[in-house]
């Protein structure tokens, strides 16, 4: 029986009035389950350990700004984790869909909900004989945004026939952490072709805009689908 496994995660919230946060990004990571990546992970977690990365899940934001629980470590160790798991996720035989929102061009969030429904509806239909393809499609989320878990299960139950889902605890899954480095590889990527300067925080971990776009843009593309 074919399986595909569909990650989900979030950067940002759905509130436009919180100007810190001017994009919302939504991305999924898919995996056909026919593929073993046990080895993949395995290394994956081995070559944490050795970085010296904390337990559980490894979640990117924190890590780049040197947030719990990263806090004790340089930005060469927190640079070594970031490009640990940017790896495991080039080598997985995983392939990805970034949906970006700049919440200014919305009027209310019932906009931007439309528009994500909307979206994600699209992307579907432009690729429902890969879903189709498969005899069962698993949706792994955290329910971290109820409204987000809201627009997922209803575009699944109208463009799919049958579709299962599992709450996600981040630290079981490594392709979740995934979907959570893709959220941010494609945040800053749209920060800087809009122009935007790297952060400190950003500039400690990967150095210039050149460099990320060079290190982590240019590999993980080959994984984006259409």
């Amino acid at each position: 029986m074919s399986k595909l496994s569909i990650f989900v995660d979030e950067s940002g919230d759905l509130g436009l009035n919180d100007k810190g946060k001017t994009y919302y990004i939504v991305t999924l990571v898919l995996h056909d389950q026919t593929g073993d990546i046990n080895d993949e992970l395995q290394k994956l977690d081995r070559a944490l350990l050795e970085t010296g990365c904390p337990h559980g899940a490894v979640h990117t934001e924190p890590l780049i700004r040197r947030e719990a629980p990263y806090e004790g470590l340089t930005p060469n160790e927190r640079r070594a984790i970031f490009t640990k798991l940017y790896f495991c996720a080039k080598k997985c035989g995983i392939s990805y869909k970034s949906f970006i929102f700049e919440k200014r061009m919305f009027k209310d969030e019932m906009k931007l909900e439309a528009r994500i429904a909307r979206d994600i509806s699209l992307f579907i239909r432009n690729h429902l004989a890969f879903f189709q393809g498969f005899d069962e499609v698993v949706l792994y989320y955290d329910n971290g945004q109820k409204q987000l878990s809201r627009i997922l299960n209803t575009v699944l139950a109208t463009e799919l026939t049958d579709y299962d889902v599992r709450k996600v605890t981040p630290s079981d899954y490594r392709l979740f952490q995934v979907a959570d480095l893709i959220c941010t590889i494609e945040l800053l990527n749209t920060k800087i072709e809009a122009g935007e300067q790297l952060s400190k925080s950003e500039q400690y971990v990967f150095h210039s805009k050149r460099e990320f776009k060079k290190d982590f843009i240019k590999g993980i593309l080959d994984k984006r689908m259409d």
